[in-house]
């Protein structure tokens, strides 16, 4: 199968019909996007963990543990991406899905307008190793800050914009995923300082 090639396409390739089904697992998530498809697959995610569907309680854990599985083996150089079962057994009901999808189409239209090759230096290794390095280490930290509000979609932003940068290698984008990871490391730290003293 053939990695989707756009926001819009995987969006719309995972987007289920409530009446036919009641829930989508990440298997079948997988079974659409393709097993060779690491970008897609932790910009799902990601995204995913950007729209309301990040406010059940557990998402963002669990959505850190698939990026960290998915960008780790994506590092490694692994061909086809693999999950364990306890994880593709995860399922979201379909309904819930649904209008998570439908919240963040139009801003999908939106990224999928405005990319194109640009800053092609930074689509190249080392910038994509790096890239990938910082996927998995803004993940790390998202079990930890759960409990802040809006914390964790705030990396998620910044893993989306890593992946979607990787994906249609579009440089600017990589470059506002960098910044975005930067900011949200000062806002933490500001945090941190404020709950110290």
């Amino acid at each position: 199968m053939s990695a989707p090639r756009t926001l819009g396409e995987i969006l719309d390739a995972i987007d289920p019909d409530p009446e036919d089904v009641k829930a989508v697992s990440v298997a079948d998530v997988l079974n659409e996007v393709g097993d060779r498809s690491f970008a897609p697959m932790v910009l799902v995610v990601s995204v995913l963990l950007v729209s309301p569907l990040s406010a059940v309680p557990g998402t963002p854990t669990i959505g850190a543990m698939m990026i960290i599985l998915i960008a780790s083996q994506w590092l490694a150089g692994r061909r086809y991406l693999w999950l364990p079962d306890v994880i593709l057994r995860r399922a979201v009901s379909a309904a819930r899905l649904s209008r998570a999808i439908s919240w963040l189409k139009p801003w999908a239209a939106w990224f999928d307008r405005n990319s194109r090759g640009r800053l092609k230096v930074l689509t190249l290794p080392p910038m994509t190793l790096l890239a990938k390095i910082m996927i998995v280490a803004v993940a790390l930290t998202w079990p930890v800050l759960e409990l802040l509000p809006m914390v964790t979609s705030i990396g998620a932003l910044a893993v989306s914009l890593l992946a979607f940068g990787l994906m249609v290698r579009d440089g600017v984008w990589l470059a506002a995923g960098f910044a975005t990871v930067g900011g949200a490391a000062a806002f933490i730290r500001w945090v941190a300082m404020q709950v110290q003293g």
